[in-house]
């Protein structure tokens, strides 16, 4: 298999600022994808340009946090161990998976997938805000249930399959292999279709980063690009006041915004033989079939 990738912009209609980006980009046609938090302010405003559009590459962002101090938002269905005293969604994964009960977790992913599809948004595929559904703070996964409801919509997941031994951020964590293989096997089990990586790099600056350094090692990355499907995120902001002022790293989302017009950018895609693709691919191409990864998963189970 030759190397493709998915570029999905995070954290749609979080605000007008970033959704000003986000819909510039999909326009063009410089992203592969988007996907929408139905809890956000702006989520009203991405979800009716999306719905006129008929845009066929957003999916659903299932959002259980709310990280900045100046931009808070509640769930939808009000469930009290869901907020924290403010009366807002947790401001971290820690906290959120101490404190969310399971029973309430599962409304609201129900609530937010609900919303999304009656604004008139296909959905495309689905992902988390911050990882915060995987366990990774205190081991405490709502990923098997996540993925049971994904297979019931029919629709793939960003879940992945393999770690790529060069990630910053997947590679850096201990005995993470383990869990992930486990993940995939559920998920084939269940029929989500998944991509083969998922590629992360620092959301907020770096200290010394500058955008011409950011571009160089997002352009390495696609020169080391592993065979297969993999996904990469940013979350595109346009120069915006109030939000340089008001949100932690926020140049950094300006760059994420600009990179995919980047010229460099471009040619380095074309010379490492990348191809973009989308969701809808991995859906396509990418389901297993669920006996025979039954079978499997509760091998792996079994030698545990």
């Amino acid at each position: 298999m030759n190397k493709k990738l998915i570029i999905n912009c995070d954290d749609f209609g979080q605000s007008p600022p970033m959704n000003q980006a986000i819909k510039h980009l999909l326009e063009e046609e410089k992203v592969s994808s988007a996907t929408i938090m139905a809890v956000a302010p702006g989520f009203e405003e991405a979800a009716a340009w999306c719905s006129r559009r008929q845009q066929r590459n957003v999916g659903l962002h299932l959002t259980m946090t709310s990280e900045f101090e100046a931009l808070r938002w509640g769930s939808l269905t009000g469930e009290v161990s869901l907020h924290d005293e403010s009366g807002h969604q947790y401001r971290t994964v820690k906290e959120f998976e101490l404190g969310a009960q399971t029973k309430a977790v599962l409304k609201e992913i129900d609530a937010q997938y609900e919303r999304v599809k009656q604004s008139g948004i296909v959905i495309s595929h689905v992902d988390n805000h911050m990882g915060s559904l995987y366990g990774m703070e205190t081991g405490r996964s709502l990923l098997p249930q996540t993925l049971w409801k994904i297979s019931r919509w029919g629709l793939p997941s960003r879940f992945f399959r393999y770690i790529h031994a060069e990630d910053p951020l997947l590679a850096s964590l201990k005995n993470i292999e383990r869990p992930v293989a486990l993940g995939a096997g559920l998920a084939d089990t269940f029929g989500v279709p998944i991509p083969d990586y998922l590629l992360s790099h620092p959301f907020g600056v770096e200290e010394g980063e500058t955008y011409e350094s950011f571009k160089r090692s997002i352009i390495a990355k696609l020169y080391s690009l592993p065979d297969g499907v993999s996904e990469t995120y940013i979350h595109p902001g346009i120069d915006d006041p109030w939000m340089q002022a008001n949100i932690p790293h926020w140049s950094k989302r300006v760059w994420e915004y600009k990179l995919p017009f980047d010229d460099d950018f471009t040619y380095a895609l074309c010379d490492a033989k990348v191809e973009m693709t989308n969701y809808r691919y991995v859906q396509e191409q990418l389901k297993r079939p669920r006996l025979r990864s039954a079978g499997r998963l509760l091998k792996k189970l079994i030698s545990s």
